[in-house]
């Protein structure tokens, strides 16, 4: 039996996480309809793919649509019309909407905030126009435990964002089925089959206080290697993995 390769153990262990989430935390059913956010970076992109991939398999049976939301007042921008050819390579119609923002409704809130609102707005907009009840995200590990420390540091609670979320004023539920997947892993996947990087990143992306979390999880993994499985571990002790 050949010896596997590199890109090929890759391959295995992340769709092997992506199984593991779908059954442990319980994000996909029979009959599901899912809409897939689809911003154009290397996570939303490997979402799509295996979304769209495990969706040509007989059970569980579900459907999947996706919806890339375009900011006109955003210097954000991907190929419109990379992400409606990779799209349809896995076989998963896409949805491209155009909005924008008024930074002056809400002066005191950052711009992070109010675009991320507004494509959140859209999105679950389109959700219920088209008979969704789950909204894919594609947040892997590492946005997780950032997010737990970003809780932690500023909010003062142990929390964060649950692999499974189901909304109490609306009938949907959120979903993050690369929660078990790390982001070097993405990243190296995304590079070995060639996705396409976004024309225009967002130009506040350097400047948060997740990007600050970011840098000092390093620095414990650097004093910890384990510190990952420590705090996802924490996480799921807690229940803070799962939120009905």
């Amino acid at each position: 039996m050949p010896i596997p390769t590199d890109e090929q153990r890759l391959e295995r262990r992340l769709k092997s996480q992506f199984q593991k989430a779908m059954t442990q935390y319980h994000l996909i059913e029979d009959g599901d309809k899912i809409l897939v956010a689809l911003s154009g970076g290397k996570d939303s992109l490997f979402l799509l793919e295996m979304l769209g991939k495990r969706a040509k398999i007989q059970r569980p049976h579900f459907e999947v649509e996706a919806i890339h939301v375009r900011m006109e007042n955003i210097a954000y921008e991907s190929d419109t019309k990379y992400l409606e050819d990779f799209a349809q390579s896995v076989g998963v119609p896409l949805h491209v909407v155009t909005t924008a923002f008024d930074p002056t409704v809400n002066p005191r809130k950052p711009a992070c905030f109010l675009c991320s609102w507004n494509r959140r707005k859209q999105i679950f907009n389109l959700a219920q126009q088209i008979g969704c009840n789950k909204i894919a995200l594609g947040h892997h590990q590492d946005d997780i435990i950032h997010t737990a420390l970003m809780n932690l540091s500023f909010q003062g609670h142990f929390s964060t964002m649950p692999a499974l979320l189901r909304m109490k004023k609306m009938p949907l539920a959120l979903i993050r089925p690369l929660c078990l997947c790390q982001e070097t892993d993405i990243k190296t996947y995304a590079e070995q089959h060639n996705y396409q990087k976004q024309r225009k990143l967002c130009p506040y992306e350097k400047d948060t206080k997740r990007a600050e979390i970011a840098d000092l999880y390093k620095q414990m993994e650097s004093i910890n290697p384990e510190a990952r499985y420590s705090i996802w571990n924490a996480l799921e002790a807690e229940e803070k993995l799962i939120e009905y």
